[in-house]
């Protein structure tokens, strides 16, 4: 999803989901063909805060029409080139966050040419350092980002290679579409049970199934029998209001899980990190610092893991991480630190907020 403040003209399909979602998040109501209190069903753990993560993007937001080149790595390098760069990377997101979880995109560009030996390099690098991997499947771009699969006979074969290469890595999850939108509640339900059905000796609980609509809620998904024991993951941001106060980001985050903690993975959360905003400290009349401590408090108190959005991004103002170092051999910088400390305190560790 694009935190940038330029954005690309909305289709009609679009702004009428953005529409759905900004009613919804300013009324505090659960959205449409989404019980709060659905039955979760089988989960796979009682908690997820197993999960202590950051994404990974290309410049470009992960919406791309190509190859995905993730911030400070290239399409031109070689496997080991790539697997050197990334072993430096994810080692920054764990020695400056505390991180062991990276979320990748994905798309058939990328997976179904020569690059994607090269790509892969990213995946290897984070699975030999200990991490988690989210690999998430992202749409196109221009008329392509719609909320739909932009070609189901890439789209298939694409997963075929990917669940291929890695259904024998337990650390490697697979998360079949981001931010779905453009299906309703139920015909992206029947896309994920055809996705397990088809993927079905892939362990459940090294799935992700996202929120329908923009990941924004998982009532749905959690209550469908045919996804039980599956992670769920859901997307969550403090511009879908002008301005909350902390307890009513509070009662929007929770009614957008229901009942289903206990299977949720906030895989997508995020707020400006290099404006100079403090994060520790009670500021009640600031939207972001009342959303990112609601959101943090709320993870943690719900032993819900999370995987802030981006960990790195070049050029965006939320992400967590800067590139520092030379091109060859980068390394990470934070960008603030309060944000990196609400983090900590989302995954178990640090202090409160300050009065």
């Amino acid at each position: 999803m694009r935190k940038t403040p330029t954005r690309a003209p909305r289709t009609p399909r679009l702004r009428a989901a953005l529409v759905a979602v900004a009613v919804a998040a300013v009324t505090g109501t659960t959205l449409a063909g989404s019980p709060a209190a659905a039955s979760s069903g089988a989960a796979p753990t009682t908690d997820t805060t197993q999960f202590k993560g950051v994404n990974w993007a290309d410049p470009r937001d992960n919406f791309a029409d190509d190859l995905l080149q993730l911030s400070g790595l290239s399409t031109t390098d070689t496997y080991r080139q790539t697997y050197a760069k990334a072993t430096r990377i994810i080692a920054a997101f764990r020695a400056n966050l505390g991180a062991n979880t990276v979320r990748l995109p994905i798309n058939p560009y990328t997976v179904d040419g020569a690059y994607w030996k090269s790509y892969r390099g990213v995946i290897d690098a984070a699975s030999d350092q200990g991490f988690k991997v989210i690999v998430s499947y992202w749409e196109g771009t221009g008329a392509q980002k719609d909320g739909f699969i932009d070609d189901t006979a890439t789209y298939w074969p694409m997963w075929d290679t990917v669940v291929k290469a890695y259904k024998n890595d337990k650390r490697v999850y697979f998360e079949p579409m981001n931010e779905p939108h453009g299906y309703t509640d139920t015909e992206w339900a029947d896309i994920a049970a055809k996705w397990l059905s088809t993927y079905s000796k892939v362990p459940r609980d090294r799935v992700f199934v996202s929120g329908a609509g923009y990941n924004d809620h998982v009532t749905s998904v959690c209550a469908d029998p045919r996804l039980k024991g599956t992670y769920l993951s859901l997307h969550h941001y403090g511009f879908w209001k002008d301005y909350a106060t902390y307890d009513q980001w509070v009662a929007d985050l929770k009614v957008r899980i229901g009942d289903c903690a206990n299977r949720t993975v906030a895989d997508e959360f995020g707020a400006p990190m290099t404006t100079g905003l403090n994060y520790n400290v009670k500021t009640p009349d600031d939207n972001f610092v009342n959303y990112v401590q609601a959101v943090t408090d709320t993870f943690r108190e719900l032993k819900m893991g999370s995987v802030y959005w981006p960990g790195l991004r070049t050029d965006d103002t939320y992400s967590v991480q800067t590139l520092t170092g030379t091109t060859a051999r980068p390394w990470l910088a934070t960008t603030n630190q309060s944000g990196a400390d609400r983090l900590a305190w989302a995954w178990g560790r640090g202090k409160p907020v300050k009065g």
